[in-house]
């Protein structure tokens, strides 16, 4: 029987392409990781790695095992995880990745009840605005938008991911109503560039009639975060499409209003995404329900939904005068 830290190794070493990488992950030192593969290859007499001084590649034996082991040894980290619980509560180290202000907005206000029920679980919450690899890189969920779906990696939905034009009571005061899309060419557009692909994407506007229209907007200027771009239209520097739940507080506190407040982007949703699996820890289990709940308690869904009450044309009203 091979020694689970041997096996625990060589998975990591192959998910990352390296010893290095594997050891920090592990919390071990590269010779170690080495020695513990090297172990584990003179005991099944075969080499697993092709290894240079670049680069860590799996051979064809070693692909084979990778798939024949990756899942079970995960069946088993999960259930050892399970049972050493604090007195069957949930326990163990929780590594969530989530974005800076989304996360500080929505998910950190939530970290003092999440605590008071489940004391023996230790948050590791890395904000970045980016996609992980949500197994590769060893954590146990991600909350965000438009995430590319891996093989073994589950959505479950917390709320629509709109966008929607905003900007400064004082800016629309000093232009002529707003009244449909085609009024929009004649503005300055703070617009969005994605921090991945470098582009401005092109959306197109939804009506809560189910029509579609261009944005016409002018590129003004370009951000490439929403609570930048919603700074900066609060400056009254022009309108800006931005995802929802950055707004939500700037429109608030009266300090941008909805511009066509029939119309939006439609981005897809927030997710939370964690590993599928038939024995989930029961830290990532807690964390998962909790959230859910939590989502649907505060009506952040109804809140992120550009077509909602909290939204609507009533403000049509304010930014025509």
């Amino acid at each position: 029987m091979e020694s689970f830290s041997s096996l625990e190794c060589f998975i990591r070493s192959a998910e990352v392409g390296s010893f290095a990488e594997a050891a920090r992950r592990l919390s071990l030192t590269p010779a170690a990781v080495g020695k513990n593969v090297a172990q584990l290859e003179a005991r099944l007499g075969v080499r697993l790695f092709q290894r240079s001084t670049r680069k860590l590649t799996l051979t064809e034996a070693g692909q084979r095992f990778l798939g024949e082991v990756s899942d079970s040894f995960r069946t088993i980290q999960h259930a050892v995880a399970n049972l050493a619980s604090s007195e069957g509560q949930p326990a163990g180290l929780l590594r969530v990745s989530v974005g800076t202000v989304f996360g500080r907005l929505y998910v950190v206000p939530l970290l003092g009840e999440f605590l008071r029920r489940y004391p023996a679980i230790v948050p590791d919450w890395h904000f970045d605005n980016r996609q992980v690899d949500l197994i590769g890189q060893g954590f146990d969920a991600a909350i965000g938008g438009g995430f590319d779906l891996p093989l073994g990696v589950v959505a479950r939905r917390l709320g629509p991911a709109h966008r929607v034009l905003v900007a400064a009571p004082e800016y629309l005061a000093r232009h002529a109503p707003i009244e449909g899309p085609g009024d929009l060419v004649r503005h300055d557009g703070i617009l969005i560039r994605s921090p991945q692909t470098g582009r401005v994407r092109s959306w197109p506007l939804t009506s809560r009639w189910h029509e579609q229209q261009p944005l016409p907007l002018r590129q003004g200027m370009t951000m490439s975060d929403s609570d930048a771009a919603c700074a900066v239209a609060a400056q009254g520097l022009g309108i800006a499409l931005v995802s929802l739940p950055f707004a939500l507080p700037y429109y608030t506190s009266g300090q941008l209003k909805r511009v066509l407040p029939d119309w939006y982007v439609d981005d897809g949703s927030v997710s939370l995404y964690y590993a599928e699996h038939k024995l989930l820890p029961g830290k990532t289990r807690a964390f998962v329900d909790f959230l859910v709940e939590q989502f649907a308690e505060q009506g952040l869904e109804r809140r992120f939904n550009a077509l909602e009450a909290l939204w609507g044309r009533v403000q049509t009203a304010s930014t025509m005068t």
